[in-house]
Parts: C-alpha cells; structure tokens; sequence
C-alpha cells in the first residue's frame, strides 16, 4: 500500500523551529539517564519516609519499585561500610567497602524478577561472588547454609550452602554500570540472580555460615525459602536469564 501524501493545507514549520525541535530531541536522549537517577534517589528518599507504604507501588524510570522493611535505613560510605563473614569459618573476616573492590569482579546481565509481578529485563550487576568470600573463610564441614544480615536492622535471608556457591550468586558493587545507591540496598547487597528478587538483600552487612537454614525475613511470613523464579509460590513466570 502506498503511503497517503502530506497534507498540503497545514503551516509549513520553519527551519528554526525544526531545527530546535531536532536540539531538543537530542537533550531529551542526553538528559534521560540523569533525570532517571533523580527519579529514582527521589522515589528512594520518599519511599524511606512514607508510612503508607504507597510509595512502594510506584515504579521509577527504570522499572524498579522500593521496599523496605523499616521506616528508615541508616546510611552507609566507604568510610563507614563493613562487611563481616563468621560463624561456621575457620577465618573470620571484616571487609571495607576498599577491600571488596579490590577483589576480582564478576559482572552478569539478568533478568531481575519480583515476586510481586514486575520485572526489568537485561539488568547489569558486578560485584565480588560470593564462593569467593567462602573460599577466602575456609568453611567448616558442619556448615550447611549461609544466613545473611543487613544494616537496617531487620531483614535477613539465607541460602544453603550450594545455592550460595553458585557463580550467578554475588555480592554486588554496582548496577547497571554504576555504584550501588542507597535506595537500591548500596552501597552493598547481595545479588542472587537466578531467584525471585526478595532473596538479593539490599544493604548488606553480615554472612553467617550455620549448620542450617534458618527462613529469612520474608520466609517467615509465608514466601518460599527456594524462591526459584518460575517456582515459588506457585508463580509460573519465566526463569531470568
């Protein structure tokens, strides 16, 4: 089918006006990226204060909705930042924000999936694996899972010990090729790629080697412990890849 000619009896647009229309384009696709951040750090800031809770249903320019568990969460820097590694380990460990990034990163592509329906495809996360951060412990043999702890001060969650070995499974620096923000659990938090996304726990602060699972934050109220996604809860999404 051939296209229909232009209209002829419309104001012709100017040259200045189409040129500027052109500029603005262009500003536009420059300009995205940030106002995204800022969207986000605003979305972040006001979810942290809002005792409604509304504020979690909204989605930000990049997809993500923001939960938490606690009506605030203390901030943490490269000053202030420590990650401990303990219980079931023949070396226990602290590390600061410096001496995870000088360790070796991994980056990964995936899929991120929330339990609750959304999802944002091709997200990117680099970060330290966390078989790494066993090895480094030297696990005990009674060691049977790993439960970890998170500086809000309230949520927890756990994994068996061969999920944590998995080398989709990290403990993550950046996203989308940036520092890990506040409102996204930075400037640490774990990163388990192929479960649903309440088993990443934002705001890392502790890894625990236990003998056994012990249900996380959300588990406790009725999520699955295996949050596979595409199995849990008897949810039929599409595994991330």
């Amino acid at each position: 089918m051939n296209p229909e000619p232009p209209e002829r009896n419309g104001a012709p647009v100017g040259r200045r006006v189409f040129l500027g229309t052109l500029g603005l384009g262009a500003l536009g696709v420059v300009a995205a990226p940030t106002l995204q951040r800022g969207m986000e750090a605003f979305l972040g800031g006001a979810a942290q204060r809002d005792p409604t809770g509304l504020t979690d249903l909204l989605p930000n320019g990049g997809g993500f909705r923001y939960y938490s568990v606690t009506s605030s969460v203390p901030h943490k820097d490269a000053g202030s930042y420590r990650l401990t590694v303990d219980g079931l380990v023949d070396r226990p460990a602290t590390y600061s924000l410096a001496d995870l990034r000088a360790l070796p990163q991994t980056r990964m592509v995936r899929d991120v999936q929330c339990v609750t329906g959304w999802r944002v495809p091709s997200t990117a996360f680099e970060g330290v694996r966390l078989s790494a951060l066993l090895e480094a412990a030297g696990v005990h043999g009674t060691a049977g899972a790993v439960r970890f702890t998170c500086f809000d001060g309230a949520y927890s969650e756990s994994l068996t010990l061969e999920q944590a070995r998995r080398a989709d499974v990290l403990v993550a620096l950046r996203m989308r090729d940036e520092d890990l923000g506040h409102a996204h659990g930075g400037p640490v938090r774990l990163y388990v790629a192929p479960m649903y996304f309440y088993k990443s726990a934002k705001w890392l602060s502790g890894i625990t080697l236990t003998k056994s699972v012990r249900p996380g934050y959300w588990e406790e109220r009725g999520y699955d412990v295996d949050a596979w996604v595409g199995r849990s809860n008897g949810r039929d999404d599409e595994p991330t890849t």
